[in-house]
């Protein structure tokens, strides 16, 4: 049977991998990020072609891909060398719920998957609206800080802020998380304070949260969530990668997180 759409695909984020697995397309993936560990198997199948912010534009263009899909302005400098070599390129710059879905069912009908990309995606809306008629049931829901990087602080992307609002708590910088440049997201210790939430989560792409560096922060020891030890920090791996990680393993996370006593 002959192979409809792109026969030989880069990815240079971890999420078009995960999401080509999903839907059984993985062989037609000859490339992907140095950070790619959904699915597991993935390093093992596929040669490292990239950073995040940076690739081999060289060893891209050996493998002669008919797509090379990429995430964000972040990778901009790369997808217009890419370009300039002649190579078909896509970048997703989802930001939401639902663009992470339309994502997904983009890609499935680029490589003419339509059917089984509208199934996963039937899938998680049915689960995440379960949830959310759940979390629209409780009464004094949680107030929850989520820390995306700690120098300059900036709190949490509008995929992050949903998923908190969908597991049953309140994001208090909801307002900031529709900004798609993290600099928009920029937020300062007092306000924090002054916010006074009843968690904390963090997560910094690419390196550990400092739990006790947090905890050390001037008048941070007045936040209810520091005195009760409600900081957590999770996985970059399932809340910052904007594909099907974050609505499986991360949503079960900050939910445990969120409703834990």
């Amino acid at each position: 049977m002959k192979i409809k759409g792109p026969k030989r695909i880069i990815c240079l984020t971890e999420e078009p991998t995960e999401i080509l697995y999903l839907l059984g397309e993985q062989h037609r993936i000859v490339g992907i990020s140095r950070y790619t560990v959904r699915p597991e198997e993935a390093k093992k199948n596929h040669p490292i072609v990239s950073a995040f912010v940076d690739g081999s534009v060289k060893k891209i263009s050996e493998l002669k891909p008919d797509l090379v899909i990429g995430f964000s302005d972040i990778q901009g400098d790369l997808a217009a060398k890419l370009i300039k070599a002649n190579l078909q390129v896509l970048i997703f710059n989802q930001r939401s719920i639902e663009e992470i879905l339309e994502v997904i069912l983009t890609i499935g009908r680029i490589v003419s998957a339509e059917d089984k990309a509208q199934k996963l995606v039937d899938g998680y809306k049915k689960r995440l609206n379960l949830l959310r008629e759940k979390s629209e049931k409780i009464q004094n829901k949680p107030r929850v800080y989520f820390e995306e990087w700690d120098d300059p602080t900036f709190s949490g992307i509008r995929w992050v802020s949903e998923l908190i609002e969908i597991a049953g708590g309140e994001d208090i910088f909801a307002n900031k998380s529709h900004g798609k440049l993290a600099m928009e997201r920029e937020i300062q210790w007092s306000d924090v304070i002054e916010k006074n939430p009843d968690v904390i989560l963090a997560s910094w792409c690419g390196k550990p949260v400092d739990i006790d560096s947090i905890k050390r922060r001037e008048g941070w020891n007045e936040i209810t969530a520091i005195k009760n030890n409600r900081i957590h920090e999770i996985d970059s791996s399932i809340i910052l990668q904007p594909g099907p990680a974050c609505l499986t393993d991360g949503l079960k996370v900050i939910e445990s997180l969120i409703r834990e006593q």
